[in-house]
C-alpha cells in the first residue's frame, strides 16, 4: 500500500552544502523529518554540482519518512553564471547590466526545459529571454528561429 503524503517542502539549497541550520532545519524539523539524514543524502547526490543553487521538492510522508527531487538550477542563476554579473538591474527597462548570445540562451533552455511548462525549445528560449530581460540583460544577435 502506498504511503500517505503529509507535506511537500520546497527549498533552494546550494549543491553539496546542506546543513541543519536555517532554512533547512526549521523547515524539515517542523515536519518531523530526520534533518541530518536529509543533509547526508542531499550532499551525496549533489557532489558534482558543488556551489550551484538547486531547487528541491521534499515529499514528507505520515510515518516521517521522506524522498526528494532535485531540479535544475533556476534560469536566473544560470544567467548570473554566464554573464558574470553580481545582481540584476534595478531599472531593467533602462539600465542594462549584461548581455547573452542566442547560443547561450539555447544552452540554458535545453538544460532547463525538463522543469519548464513548455514543449518546444523555441518556447523555452522565449521564457529564458523574458527572464533575462526582467534582470536587465540583453540578448545580442539575430533570433535563430
Amino acid at each position: 500500500m502506498a504511503k500517505e503524503l503529509s507535506a511537500i517542502v520546497k527549498l533552494q539549497i546550494k549543491g553539496g552544502a546542506a546543513n541543519p541550520s536555517p532554512p533547512i532545519g526549521p523547515a524539515l524539523g517542523a515536519k518531523g523529518v530526520n534533518i541530518m539524514e536529509f543533509c547526508k543524502q542531499f550532499n551525496s547526490r549533489t557532489q558534482e554540482q558543488q556551489g550551484k543553487v538547486l531547487p528541491v521538492l521534499i515529499n514528507v510522508y505520515s510515518d516521517k519518512t521522506f524522498d526528494f527531487i532535485i531540479k535544475r538550477p533556476p534560469v536566473a542563476a544560470q544567467i548570473f553564471e554566464l554573464t558574470k554579473i553580481k545582481a540584476g538591474s534595478a531599472q531593467s527597462n533602462r539600465k542594462k547590466v549584461g548581455a547573452l548570445t542566442w547560443d547561450q540562451v539555447r544552452k540554458i533552455a535545453e538544460d532547463k526545459i525538463v522543469d519548464m511548462n513548455c514543449f518546444t525549445i523555441e518556447s523555452a528560449m522565449n521564457m529564458v529571454v523574458g527572464t533575462a530581460r526582467s534582470m536587465g540583460v540583453t540578448v545580442t544577435g539575430n533570433k535563430p528561429y
